[in-house]
């Protein structure tokens, strides 16, 4: 917000000719028309006019009246996301996964596929990083394994899948900004789509995935 303020004042100091003609209303006085040019190029968007169809285009935009089809669904998933919590029913989604993984590649695949299904599930990034840290935690420090690893399975899952996720609010911000649907750059995100694999794949080889001391070791071949 302090960054938009402050390049629309400076606006009215280096552009004022521009900042005049998008107003177009001469009626009011130098103070009511960059104040009125501020609100309405971060209420309605900014159009611009340079002759330069590739500057035009960059700074053409529709202001936050253009997102809020984005933030409806951002509003929607978050509030969806609180009541799944707080009833418990993702708690006890997720335990009986805990149960299930009793190997050390087990328990960071059980991460990471809790992680990409509460993107899906939830459709909001935040709740598919912190429901599973805080779920796993006591896990990770009951067979000693290290804190950061989690913290690596939660982010190679639960961070770089949600704009994978149409409905996700990561998916849906970006593809409302850049006007490119989930669908059409999925097969490009590389990164994206290796992550999560890789550290399931270092989980099972013990790669990476260090230990604390004084913890009760990882059970069967630490696999």
């Amino acid at each position: 917000m302090g960054s938009a303020l402050f390049a629309g004042i400076l606006a009215c100091f280096t552009q004022w000719t521009v900042v005049k003609a998008f107003v177009d209303d001469p009626s009011l006085g130098p103070v009511a028309t960059g104040i009125k040019a501020v609100y309405g190029a971060m209420a309605t968007g900014f159009v611009s006019k340079t002759g330069s169809p590739a500057i035009d285009q960059l700074f053409s935009r529709g202001g936050m009246a253009s997102l809020l089809t984005t933030i409806w669904l951002v509003l929607a998933a978050l509030s969806y996301a609180a009541i799944m919590e707080h009833a418990g029913f993702l708690d006890r989604l997720l335990q009986p996964i805990v149960a299930w993984a009793r190997t050390r590649g087990q328990l960071i695949l059980a991460v990471n596929a809790t992680g990409i299904g509460l993107n899906v599930i939830a459709g909001d990034q935040y709740v598919a990083d912190v429901l599973p840290a805080r779920t796993f935690r006591g896990e990770f420090e009951r067979r000693g394994l290290e804190p950061q690893v989690l913290s690596r399975a939660v982010e190679d899952s639960g961070t770089v899948t949600s704009v994978l996720v149409p409905w996700n609010t990561c998916g849906a911000y970006i593809s409302g900004v850049l006007g490119v649907s989930t669908a059409a750059y999925f097969p490009y995100c590389f990164f994206n789509l290796a992550s999560p694999i890789l550290d399931v794949v270092y989980g099972f080889l013990g790669f990476k995935v260090g230990e604390t001391r004084g913890e009760v070791p990882v059970s069967d071949t630490g696999l």
